[in-house]
């Protein structure tokens, strides 16, 4: 359930300092873009771009284009690759399809529940696939 604004100041108000509440509340912020939802996550995770997009198995072009804000409107499947590249969590990777305006995963579509099952389990992108391919399901490319 999500918190009210006034829970969130309350929250922001006893902190220390807002790198723990940033960590703690990532999910209750609003972002007005997937490229400033992307460079929040790379700095909080300190993550570097390259080795993101070398897990997540994307054209390295078009990943920087994602993550600089002049592609707007990838794929689903771009995304959940990007999400995975991340390492993120199943609820990082929805709040991520919700900013970029695609639709969530949904538990009782096959394909989407084996993917959930992977990013749950912290399975890689090529694990993941391997599954998908074992399924006949599509792959995320």
């Amino acid at each position: 359930m999500e918190k009210s604004t006034n829970e969130l100041l309350e929250i922001l108000k006893s902190k220390k300092n807002y790198n723990e509440f940033l960590e703690e509340e990532i999910g209750e912020l609003c972002f007005s873009s997937l490229s400033e939802y992307l460079e929040m996550l790379v700095n909080e995770k300190k993550l570097k771009k390259s080795d993101i997009i070398n897990k997540s198995n994307l054209d390295k072009n078009y990943a920087y284009q994602i993550f600089n804000g002049n592609k707007t409107n990838p794929s689903r499947n771009k995304v959940i690759m990007l999400a995975f590249g991340m390492g993120l969590s199943l609820a990082e990777t929805r709040k991520l399809l919700k900013i970029a305006s695609l639709s969530d995963l949904y538990i009782r579509s096959p394909r989407d529940s084996l993917i959930m099952y992977c990013l749950n389990n912290r399975i890689s992108l090529i694990e993941c696939n391997e599954y998908l391919c074992d399924f006949n399901f599509e792959l995320l490319e």
